[in-house]
């Protein structure tokens, strides 16, 4: 009997009811997710001073959408704005960057330091909204911090020390504490990487490391893989979107890809898919600042349906938008296609 997510509690953030961003399967598309005919959603130059807007975080707020948008400027600063939008497609994005307050005076010592703020991701974790994001300070590391409407963030430590991305929380405590996936870097643009997982009493102390998954020789994840989307519970285990990396003679080459890890053991992979989900196949994910990048960042699910909207950045330059079914995406991980 096949399990469909309206069964399965889930973190239900403030607000709605909303519009769900989607567009049904196109006719003679084969794939088990799909993109937007409204590709790409935000243009690279949307705000003034914007090279680039890509790699970006949406979550459910109020009657619409709310999200934390990687802003690349005209200097190539990187930073982070909020965004927010009536119905997931359609985004209003903040011309500055967030400002974030200090959760405690500790933290104001590494706001001193600050090199850059990028790849953000947004989590409704108990009462309130976590970012977490790869921040400059001496190399490489996890920033975090919350907010509770989208206007004051504060800034807790960051979770790791240099070099780290790709940091990611689970909506919800696994037994009594926080948990995270992080790709443990170089201070470069890392020809390595496998996730792992951490956990931690306070979101301020992290560890009990565990290793989850490394990258597959020989195939489209054989150079690194990282952590996408907060991930979903489903009866099965926990849905991980995740990309992956190969170095092919022209450079880099990110796609999507998914797998299944178990509820209350994270790092234990149940299974996992062999082919990409999604891979930089047109003009938009092939062209650009960085060509051939489908970066996923955020998912949204509509429950009663089993529907799930994917936001991914395409070649660094802007924001996307994927479709598909939770279940077809579950079975597509069974089949290890």
């Amino acid at each position: 009997m096949e399990v469909h997510l309206s069964t399965i509690p889930g973190p239900a953030a403030p607000g709605g009811p909303r519009p769900f961003p989607w567009e049904d399967r196109p006719a003679g598309v084969r794939g088990t997710v799909w993109r937007s005919s409204r590709n790409p959603i935000v243009a690279r130059d949307q705000l003034p001073r914007s090279n680039s807007i890509f790699n970006s975080a949406v979550v459910p707020y109020g009657d619409g959408y709310a999200g934390v948008f990687r802003v690349d400027d005209t200097a190539r600063a990187m930073n982070l704005h909020v965004g927010r939008s009536p119905d997931g497609i359609r985004w209003s994005i903040e011309p500055e960057p967030i400002v974030l307050q200090p959760a405690d005076p500790r933290v104001a010592e590494i706001q001193e330091r600050f090199d850059h703020a990028y790849d953000p991701r947004v989590t409704w974790l108990e009462d309130r909204y976590y970012v977490s994001w790869c921040t400059g300070y001496h190399g490489p590391t996890i920033g975090l911090a919350f907010t509770h409407d989208f206007e004051t963030f504060e800034q807790l430590d960051n979770a790791f020390l240099p070099f780290n991305r790709n940091g990611v929380l689970f909506p919800r405590r696994i037994g009594d504490r926080y948990a995270m996936l992080s790709r443990p870097s170089d201070g470069g643009h890392t020809p390595f990487g496998d996730i792992f997982y951490s956990e931690s009493p306070d979101l301020v102390h992290w560890g009990r490391h565990r290793h989850v998954m490394a990258p597959v020789p020989w195939s489209w994840q054989s150079t690194k893989v990282g952590a996408g989307p907060t991930p979903i519970e489903t009866a099965e285990g926990w849905l991980l979107l995740y990309h992956g990396v190969l170095t092919s003679c022209n450079g880099f080459v990110y796609a999507m890809g998914a797998a299944l890890l178990d509820l209350e053991a994270p790092w234990k992979v149940i299974a996992r898919g062999g082919d990409y989900l999604l891979a930089p196949q047109v003009p938009y994910e092939q062209v650009g600042d960085v060509p051939n990048v489908v970066f996923p960042c955020a998912a949204l699910v509509d429950r009663p349906t089993d529907r799930i909207s994917i936001y991914y950045g395409g070649a660094d330059t802007v924001v996307c938008l994927a479709h598909g079914y939770v279940p077809e995406i579950l079975r597509f991980i069974r089949s290890g296609a």
